[in-house]
Parts: C-alpha cells; structure tokens; sequence
C-alpha cells in the first residue's frame, strides 16, 4: 500500500518555527508535497514580490527534512490541482479554515506569535531605529 500524499501549501517567503511546527505535524500523515506559491501569486494576493524568488524557495524548502517534493502552486488550491497531482490529504494553517475540497482536510492552528509578516514588521523596525 502506497503511503499517502499530503499537501502542505506555503508561499515561505520568510521560513520560521511555524512552517517547520506545520511541516513536522503533517509528517505522520504521508509523504509531504509542498505546494509553493509562485512569485506572481504572491504579488498578486500579498501584495509584495517574495524577498527571495521561487527557485529559492524551493531550495529552502526542499531541503525541510519532512518534506519530500515541492511543486509549484497558485495561491488558491483547487480540486483539480490536488486531482492532477494525486494529493489524498491537504493540511493547512487555520487561515484556510473556510476553504472546501474534495479530499481529506486537516486544519492545525497556527503557531502563536509568529508570522512572516510580524517577522517583516519587526524587521522594519529594527532597520528604521539603526538609521
């Protein structure tokens, strides 16, 4: 029997404790695919091009010890991306409570006090009290 495929959708522009907590709970589930959003879905629904482009993204996340393929994504996950792309489960952060599909989908809570865009802000910060 075939292990399971999970998907795991990131946009990882800045990689944290939160998507590798994500990435370690999902583990136990199946053989992890990242879906990675490409640098013009993040522009599009973040408003901002990533700090680092997709190519290395995927090098980032590809080398996540749970994790075993990284595919390009859109932002919204639809069921015939998870179709074409044999997934079994979706796990996502509880931002995506909301969404629906047709396959098994388990929500984790996010990992308190973190994001990547507090670690932006504070990054701002940090850069604009040093000047």
């Amino acid at each position: 029997m075939r292990k399971k495929r999970v998907l795991v959708d990131l946009s990882a522009t800045i990689i944290h404790h939160g998507h590798i907590r994500l990435l370690k709970k999902s583990k136990k589930y199946g053989t992890i695919i990242v879906g990675l959003s490409t640098d013009k879905e993040v522009k599009k629904y973040k408003g901002y091009y990533p700090e680092l482009n997709f190519k290395y993204r995927k090098e980032i996340v590809s080398s996540i010890k749970y994790v075993d393929k990284v595919i390009p994504s859109k932002w919204k996950i639809t069921n015939s991306f998870l179709k074409k792309n044999k997934i079994d489960i979706i796990i996502r952060g509880h931002d995506h409570k909301k969404d629906k599909f047709q396959i098994k989908s388990i929500i984790f809570p996010r990992t308190k006090g973190i994001s990547s865009k507090l670690l932006r802000k504070k990054s701002a910060m940090i850069y604009k009290k040093k000047k």
